[in-house]
């Protein structure tokens, strides 16, 4: 029977999806502007007008995704071509201009990444109806792999600069072996029966409350775009602290993969609305404190990784669970509305690139240089002041979010 099947494999296949997305967001605007001197401005630019692709790409994958007979096949293919993608991306020098072959990968990435993440998430509604409502259960096993496959992506090019010339070739090489075997490991999950109707975009974007938990995914999403974008640029050049980066970045996500699970039971005896606030407040606090920080800082910042790490569990587990609850009644199939999610989510990350690379570099910013103090400061105002001022935000929309109280 279906609920007699382990949920490990949710984890793998959330690992290796995670593994793919810390590339993805962190280390690639990075490592061409370290190889290739890309500029920031270019660069954020490029981010955003390949994101507003998802404003169109996103929900149509989640319409496509539900009427494919054969779920099994399309998630291989689409696996395929993100593997195909990363090697692109870091393990093949740009056979013309680099900011083109940036574009022309992440386009690829981008679009396997995000039917694969609809995809998933929405097989995972009709697993946790099949046993019994389990969504907080099912995310406790998914968010714990996505948070254990990004501690991994973020030690491995440190690990592997003993074994290959560039690290990043070999992660590319050794996630294309991860990614077949997570896509083995899922198989059965696919032939879980769905419901029967049609997929019901227009059915979720006219129910109210899916609405609000919209919103609330795109602000709360908000911060952890803003810090993704600005982490290594602010552990170089505001702490001055290259090379701190791989531990800190592991710290904060093996945080993330010990509290994940620890807010899924927390969420289950005091609610998820009241667990998802305490988060909140805790990353406030996290992020009031980094404002303070300076040139040497690394121990006080690695208890704010930590901080921030434990709050970001919360983000990751509660609040996919509750929109899952809410897709089981207005969209069984969860794909459409899944769809809408990754879009909602993803739409921070453009917004971060657009806004804030461009910010910094007319700032006076540069990439492993000499920084002005007034460089500095406005590093430290965009890694820190701005998503504490988002995640109050989400949290007044929080209040006013209508949740399930048992997922």
């Amino acid at each position: 029977m279906t609920q007699a099947r382990p949920l490990w494999p949710y984890s793998v296949f959330a690992g290796v999806l995670a593994a793919a997305g810390l590339p993805i967001y962190i280390h690639a605007p990075k490592f061409y502007v370290d190889s290739y001197g890309v500029e920031l401005g270019s660069l954020g630019a490029i981010l955003a007008v390949l994101r507003l692709l998802d404003l169109f790409q996103d929900p149509l994958f989640g319409l496509l995704s539900a009427r494919l007979k054969s779920k099994g096949l399309s998630v291989a293919i689409a696996m395929a071509v993100l593997a195909a993608a990363m090697v692109g991306l870091f393990a093949v020098a740009p056979p013309f201009d680099p900011l083109v072959w940036f574009a022309v990968m992440l386009v690829l990435m981008f679009s396997a990444y995000s039917f694969l993440t609809i995809t998933f998430y929405a097989a995972g509604v009709s697993r946790a109806e099949s046993a019994g409502r389990a969504h907080l259960k099912l995310a406790g096993w998914r968010e714990g792999g996505a948070l254990v496959g990004v501690c991994l992506a973020a030690i491995a090019p440190v690990a592997l600069v003993r074994l290959f010339d560039q690290p990043f070739s070999g992660f590319a090489a050794v996630f294309s072996v991860c990614a077949g075997i997570s896509v083995w490991f899922m198989t059965p999950e696919w032939s879980i029966r769905q419901h029967p109707s049609l997929p019901n975009l227009r059915g979720v974007l006219e129910d109210a409350n899916a609405r609000w938990l919209l919103l609330l995914g795109i602000v709360n999403a908000a911060p952890v775009a803003v810090t993704s974008t600005l982490f290594l640029f602010f552990v170089e050049s505001r702490l001055a602290s290259a090379g701190s980066e791989g531990p800190l970045l592991v710290l904060f996500f093996v945080s993330a993969a010990v509290g994940a699970p620890i807010w899924s039971v927390i969420a289950q005896r005091i609610g998820p609305r009241a667990a998802l606030l305490i988060g909140m407040g805790l990353s406030v606090a996290a992020f009031l404190w980094a404002l303070s920080l300076d040139a040497g800082d690394v121990w006080p910042f690695a208890a704010i990784c930590v901080a921030t790490g434990v709050a970001l569990g919360a983000d990751m587990t509660i609040l996919p669970a509750a929109f899952a609850a809410r897709m089981a009644r207005v969209d069984p199939q969860g794909a459409a509305g899944f769809g809408l999610w990754s879009f909602a989510t993803k739409a921070s990350l453009a917004l971060a690139a657009a806004v804030l690379l461009p910010l910094l570099q007319a700032a006076g910013f540069r990439s492993g240089g000499p920084n002005s103090a007034e460089a500095l400061g406005t590093l430290s105002v965009l890694y820190a002041g701005v998503p504490c001022v988002l995640k109050l935000c989400a949290i007044g929309l929080l209040t006013r979010t209508p949740m399930e109280k048992e997922l």
